[in-house]
């Protein structure tokens, strides 16, 4: 049998031009991509403005200081591994290869579209979000150099969200093999928090920092999927 598992209903999509898959995408993706942003840009003033020096902030600064203060060289060359698997770059490499290579192995559009939808929107939603809100880094000595961009959400919780469990997505949606399966979900949930973690201990952003990332992107892979993967037109 083979890997890869075409439906049935995917013959028509499959022929249907990229160019009109997309208008089809972008007049329902648009609409919901606001409410997205609205979403997290509301939990962001929340944290900044009525939850600012309050008891809550404090514990929220002090797992960082917690993490700072157990830092060692083994954990500082582990956590810059695990937080590099969510920088622009190999982020981008990595989509334009499945982006290609989905195109290529199961003939259609669908699977590629879905993918860049899912991380162009996720991107957007996050730079529009950091537009508003304005949250400083948390107080300890950062092991990473600092984006022109509000620690609040965490662009690179959010981007390994949409990335990695996007592709399992993907894997479930266009295979019907368990072991394929069971690998791409271990990998959607493992990589996330992994990133969460090492940006987390390298003193990049607050707790809710990071929650706020896997928040946005759970919710903008869930709308994109609903969109391109299972809303029949």
């Amino acid at each position: 049998m083979s890997a890869v598992k075409v439906p049935a209903r995917d013959v028509r999509h499959g022929r249907e031009r990229p160019a009109t898959a997309v208008r089809f995408a972008a007049v329902r993706l648009i609409p919901a991509a606001v409410l997205v942003w609205a979403l997290i840009a509301a939990l962001g003033l929340i944290l900044t403005h009525l939850l600012a020096k309050t008891a809550f902030e404090r514990w929220d600064g002090s797992v960082d200081r917690g993490l700072a203060g157990h830092r060692s060289h083994t954990w500082n060359t582990i956590t810059h591994v695990l937080a590099s698997m969510a920088e622009t770059l190999p982020v981008i490499v990595i989509g334009l290869v499945f982006f290609v290579g989905l195109r290529i192995v199961l003939g259609r559009w669908r699977e590629s579209l879905f993918l860049a939808l899912t991380l162009i929107g996720e991107v957007t939603i996050f730079v529009c979000a950091t537009l508003v809100i304005h949250r400083a880094r948390p107080a300890v000595a950062h092991l990473d150099q600092a984006p022109p961009t509000s620690s609040f959400p965490s662009g690179h919780t959010a981007a390994s969200v949409a990335l990695y469990a996007g592709l399992a997505v993907v894997v479930w949606y266009a295979s019907d093999r368990g072991w394929l399966r069971a690998l791409a979900i271990l990998f959607a949930v493992a990589i996330p928090i992994a990133v969460a973690f090492a940006r987390l201990y390298r003193g990049m952003h607050y707790p809710t920092d990071v929650m706020a990332g896997a928040l946005l992107g759970a919710l903008w892979l869930g709308i994109t999927a609903r969109v391109v993967l299972v809303k029949d037109r």
